[in-house]
């Protein structure tokens, strides 16, 4: 059975060229960065290359780059280590973020309002970031704004340079943290346009190996000691992520933002029309006529979001697992506990909705016999759940 992978936001299949540079690299610039001769000198130059291909990427003139273990982590460093830079702002600060961010981001605030921070969360109804609601909070008290670029869910591209322009003018001394996660060699972006004092990326997301991220800090922000390590040891990454670097790894992805670099606007055009046919196929499909594709104004390339009729999307997941195509759950379940996707909620379905919501992701490998496949089995799964149902 031909297998049909189609939940690339999900994590992505590690392409030749990072794979191939991983192996290079474990074999042969494997010292320590941090020693002081040859092999350690050979592995910080691997390190330093790295730094300038994510820079580049970003399109980031100077700041530093931090590696760390993923995604997750670098949200975390941004956020408690914004928080930790100075006593006042935990006495003091307020934190502003939206409703529905990734767990990487929303944890950490959750586990700083538990220590009194104030913290507020902006409606995103339809995919949008409620600029009249921000402007409200954007108070001069606000220390960090903490948004994502992409919905990981919905795919809806937040406008975070209208969100930069308002934090400039009413919390100049805010610093804006985006998760770029979703959006990073996506959709195009500098951290310049985007009016961003700090950016988190992925390997994964990009056709790189798990369990490598990095954080990108403005250079004023560095040099302000607006940020502190929130990870402590051997003082490495510039003092900000103690622990010995993962050479090998980091090397992979910058391989995998060259590669992926190189064609990112075919790639982008060519996963829009995959997008899009996706939609067009749901809409003039008779038997897929209640299927609701939820659609916000400006959208990533790569995701789309569509919420069945009455079907529980665990049940349209492993009808579709059994042809071998593999989507992902807008609502995150598991054996041991079952919640609601927040992203969704917060974009507006109901709960029952939102339990019934599918999400498709996209690479550039992906085909448009791809979709039609997966529009072929969406039909006969809606037909014979919605009839099992009955």
């Amino acid at each position: 059975m031909k297998e049909l992978y189609l939940d690339n936001s999900a994590t992505t299949p590690i392409c030749e060229e990072a794979l191939a540079r991983y192996i290079e690299v474990s074999r042969g610039a494997w010292g320590n960065p941090s020693s002081r001769h040859g092999r350690g000198k050979e592995a910080e130059d691997v390190l330093t290359d790295a730094r300038r291909a994510v820079r580049e990427a970003l399109g980031a003139r100077d700041g530093q780059v931090v590696f760390t273990s993923g995604g997750t982590e670098a949200n975390n460093l941004a956020i408690t280590g914004r928080l930790l830079a100075k006593p006042r702002y935990k006495r003091m600060g307020k934190l502003l973020t939206t409703e529905g961010e990734h767990a990487s981001v929303s944890a950490p605030l959750e586990a700083l309002r538990a220590e009194g921070v104030r913290v507020v969360e902006i409606p995103t109804r339809g995919g949008e970031i409620d600029l009249a609601r921000l402007a409200e909070e954007m108070t001069p008290d606000v220390v960090l704004v903490s948004m994502m670029l992409v919905n990981n869910e919905s795919g809806a591209l937040y406008d975070i340079a209208a969100v930069s322009r308002l934090m400039r003018a009413k919390s100049p001394d805010a610093v804006l943290h985006v998760d770029a996660t979703q959006g990073f060699l996506k959709v195009p972006f500098t951290v310049s346009a985007l009016g961003a004092h700090m950016v988190t990326v992925s390997a994964h997301k990009v056709h790189g190996p798990k369990g490598v991220g990095a954080l990108w800090i403005d250079a004023a922000t560095v040099k302000n000691g607006g940020v502190a390590a929130t990870l402590l040891g051997g003082g490495q990454e510039g003092g900000l992520r103690s622990g010995t670097e993962n050479v090998p790894g980091i090397a992979a992805f910058a391989a995998a933002i060259r590669a992926r670099r190189a064609d990112r606007e075919q790639a982008a055009a060519h996963m829009t029309a995959l997008r899009d046919r996706l939609v067009e196929g749901i809409r003039g499909t008779s038997r897929l006529a209640e299927v609701q594709v939820n659609l916000s104004p400006r959208m990533a390339p790569h995701i789309v979001s569509i919420t069945l009729p009455r079907i529980k999307s665990e049940t349209m997941l492993h009808f579709l697992s059994a042809k071998g195509i593999y989507v992902s759950s807008g609502s995150a379940c598991s054996s041991h506990n079952s919640h609601l996707s927040s992203a969704m909620l917060a974009w507006g379905l109901t709960e029952a909705e939102a339990d019934c919501t599918v999400r498709v992701s996209f690479c550039a490998e992906n085909t448009a016999e791809d979709v039609d496949a997966l529009l072929a089995a969406l039909a006969e799964g809606v037909q014979t759940l919605v009839r099992m149902r009955r």
